[in-house]
C-alpha cells in the first residue's frame, strides 16, 4: 500500500517578481483583515444592514468589508471596477473588473469558528478570464495567489496539488440540508470527508495537496456558488497543478463573473481521481 504520510513541506524559493496588481490585491486585503478584526468581536456584527445584489441579506460585517475594498481601491488611484456579491456591480471605468468576496465564511465568523477569507480575483467576462487571484484567511493571516503561467503561491512557498492516492483520499463536501444526493454519495467515496463551510479554504486545500477534492452541489440550484465564490481559488487551483468542474464534469471557465448566477463545484487536484469519479456514477 502507499504510504498516506504528510506530503514534504515545500521548500522557500523566490517567487516570480510581484505584479503590481498582486501587491495593490495584497494591501486590499491586509486592510480587510484589519477591519474584519476590528469588528469580529462586536455584538452587532450579524446585524442586517440591507439586502444583498443577490437577494441575499448583507450583514453588517459584510458592508465594512466592502467599504473597505473600495476606499482601498480609491486610495491606490486603480480604476478596476468591482463585483461583490454585496453590492454588485460597480462601474470605475475600468477595462478590468476586480471579483471580491469581502468575507467567505460569514457563518462561521457569526459562531466563532476560524474558518473564513477575504477572495479577490482580478479579470473579465469569466472565469477563465481570470488573471490574478489571491486570497488570504482572516484567521491566521496566511494569504494565497497566483498569476497566469506564474505558479501559485502560500506565503513565498509554491502551491502544488497531490497525486491521487487510491483508498487514502481526504475529500472535502458541502454536507447539509440543501446538499444534493449526489453530493453524500461523493462523501461515501473518501477515506476522510471535512466540510468547513468556506469555499475558498477548502479549494486552497485542495490546490495545496491538503485533499484530493472538493464537491458542492445544493438543491434547489439558487443555492449553489456564486462567481464571487470562486473566481480567485479558480486561477490558485489552475496554477497549482489541479482543475475545477462543475458537478457534472463540465468545464466551467465560461462560467460569467457576474453575482446573478450560480453552479456547482468540482475542483480536483489529480485528474485521474477526477476521470475515475465520474467515470463511477458521479455525472
Amino acid at each position: 500500500m502507499a504510504s498516506l504520510g504528510r506530503p514534504p513541506v515545500p521548500k522557500l524559493v523566490a517567487p516570480p517578481p510581484l505584479r503590481p496588481e498582486i501587491e495593490v490585491l495584497y494591501r486590499v486585503s491586509v486592510a480587510v483583515h484589519r477591519v474584519f478584526r476590528d469588528a469580529a468581536s462586536s455584538p452587532h456584527r450579524a446585524e442586517i444592514v440591507a439586502m444583498g445584489a443577490d437577494g441575499s441579506p448583507t450583514e453588517q460585517i459584510d458592508r465594512l468589508a466592502e467599504s473597505e475594498i473600495l476606499r482601498v481601491l480609491d486610495a491606490e488611484g486603480v480604476d478596476w471596477n468591482l463585483i461583490s456579491e454585496e453590492i454588485g456591480h460597480v462601474d470605475r471605468g475600468g477595462s478590468r473588473t476586480l471579483v471580491a468576496d469581502p468575507i467567505d465564511g460569514s457563518h462561521n465568523v457569526f459562531r466563532n469558528l476560524p474558518f473564513s477569507t477575504v477572495s479577490l480575483a482580478l479579470g473579465s467576462t469569466d472565469l477563465s478570464g481570470v488573471d490574478v487571484g489571491l486570497v488570504r484567511d482572516l484567521n491566521l493571516g496566511t494569504t494565497y495567489w497566483a498569476a497566469r503561467g506564474e505558479g501559485a503561491w502560500r506565503d513565498g512557498r509554491p502551491l502544488h496539488v497531490r497525486a491521487w492516492v487510491p483508498r487514502g483520499e481526504v475529500l472535502f463536501v458541502n454536507l447539509g440540508v440543501h446538499a444534493s444526493e449526489r453530493a453524500r454519495e461523493f462523501a461515501h467515496r473518501g477515506r476522510r470527508i471535512r466540510s468547513l463551510g468556506c469555499a475558498t479554504l477548502e479549494s486552497l486545500a485542495v490546490a495545496g495537496g491538503g485533499g484530493d477534492a472538493y464537491f458542492f452541489e445544493n438543491t434547489p440550484e439558487n443555492r449553489n456558488l456564486r462567481a464571487t465564490d470562486i473566481a480567485a481559488v479558480y486561477r490558485i487551483l489552475i496554477e497549482a497543478g489541479g482543475g475545477m468542474w462543475d458537478s457534472h464534469g463540465q468545464e466551467i471557465g465560461k462560467f460569467p463573473l457576474t453575482v446573478d448566477q450560480r453552479t456547482s463545484v468540482f475542483a480536483w487536484g489529480d485528474r485521474a481521481f477526477a476521470e475515475a469519479a465520474m467515470h463511477e456514477g458521479l455525472t
